[in-house]
Order: structure tokens, then sequence, then C-alpha cells
């Protein structure tokens, strides 16, 4: 290879350097010589530091680098250096596609024309599109849809529970007592036979096990064969409750 002689202020970065080699020696940019690239790369820096000592660390950076690669390809299993070089390589390809979109815009930009400020002009807001009147009309419902949606929801939507029959948990207890002072024993089933409606089924079912926690009532069997027995300290209550009543 001949040797080159550079110009150290055109050079932009160690990738620029590199290029400029390789274009001037006429290599692959898919199959570098690390060996021969290597030695004129190095002239360049010592060239460079003999003009100014502080060279810029990314070129003793690259430099570093290529060693490594030249020395990583004499030893006897050279993947590493084939894996440093694709690397390289890869950010070469990069480099010089972008130095050639860097060309191509700087041909149709050119910062020497002088462009005056846009000058404000008064909007136009007449609505100028027409639309079929189906077209109009649907999005009438649509936006009186959305407009609907944000009112508050009628009062039939409440109905079902503003309106429904409260039924209070200790009238059920004073019930379900009652019946249990008339036998020894009831099904569990057969205290729900009176309840009409949801809400005293859940009170009753409530009032049930309001009776066992406070053990006046024990529920024994399982199933459709469990039965609840009052207990004997629940009959002075029952009797109380009746003498009221009365």
């Amino acid at each position: 290879m001949e040797k080159l002689s550079y110009k150290l202020d055109v050079f932009e970065g160690p990738l620029d350097l590199l290029l400029s080699l390789i274009e001037k020696n006429k290599l692959s940019i898919y199959d570098i010589m690390i060996s021969d690239l290597l030695d004129q790369y190095m002239e360049h820096i010592r060239a460079m530091q003999e003009q100014d000592p502080e060279i810029a660390g990314e070129f003793l950076d690259m430099a570093s680098r290529l060693i490594r690669i030249k020395s990583a390809s004499l030893l006897p299993r050279p993947e590493e250096a084939e894996e440093l070089k694709r690397e390289l390589t890869g950010q070469l390809i990069e480099y010089k596609k972008c130095k050639q979109l860097a060309k191509i815009l700087s041909q149709r930009i050119c910062f020497d024309n002088y462009t005056p400020a846009p000058e404000k002009i008064k909007a136009d807001m007449k609505y100028k599109r027409t639309h079929p009147p189906v077209y109009i009309a649907e999005r009438y419902i649509s936006a009186a849809g959305r407009g609907q949606a944000k009112l508050p929801p009628p009062e039939e939507a409440f109905s079902g529970i503003v309106r429904r029959r409260i039924v209070s948990v200790s009238s059920k207890i004073v019930s379900v007592m009652r019946r249990l002072w008339s036998g020894s024993e009831v099904k569990y089933e057969s205290v729900f036979d009176d309840a009409q409606d949801r809400s005293e089924l859940v009170a009753t079912f409530l009032a049930v096990l309001e009776l066992i926690k406070g053990k006046r009532v024990t529920a024994q069997g399982e199933g459709r064969d469990t039965t609840l027995i009052m207990q004997k300290t629940a009959h002075k209550e029952v009797q109380d409750i009746g003498e009221i009543d009365a």
C-alpha cells in the first residue's frame, strides 16, 4: 500500500478516519484488513500528536480497539476477533450511510436563503363541508344520546331498592323463638314457610344465625334433616315475650 498523506482537520472522528483509509486503499468494508489498516491509522495518530499532544480520546480509544482485534486474530481460536470485527464493520456501514444522507440533504437545504416570517392570515370560520341529511340525523341522535347519559337515572331505576319492604331481624327472632316454644323441635326449612319475599327470607335466616350464636337454639342434623331445638335457658325469654305481648 502507498503511504497516505493526511489532512488532519477533515476527519470528524475515528470512524471518519477509518472510512477514509478504506476508500483510499480500495478495501472492502465487509472484509477489512486490520493489520494494514492499523499501521496507517497509527501513523495518522502519531502525526496528530505531533501537532496536538492532547489528541482526542476517541481516536486513542479506536487505536486500542484495533490493536485488540489484531491481537485476538493471532490466537489459536480467533472467534473473538471475528466478533469484534463484525461489530466494527456494522458501525462503519452505518456511519457511511449517514454521510451519504447528509450529502443528499446538504444539496436540498441551503441556509444562505432568507425566508420571511409567515404572515398572519385571518382564519375563515365558516364551515364549508356538505353532508347528507341522514348523516346529520345520525350525528344528532348520537350527540343527544351522550347528553342523556350524563343525566341522573330516573326514579324507576331505584324502585326495586327503595320501595322494597324492610323486615326487622329482631321481629324474626321473636317469631322463630315462639315457633320453637310450641314444639320440642322444628325442621329448619319450616321456619321459612311464612316468608313472603326475599327480604323476609333473609331476615329469618339472620335471625336463626343470631339465635345459634347466642346459644339459645341449637341445630342438629345435616341438609334437609336439620332440626332446630330451643335451649332451656331460652324458655324464660319466650315467657317474658309472651307477658309483654299480653
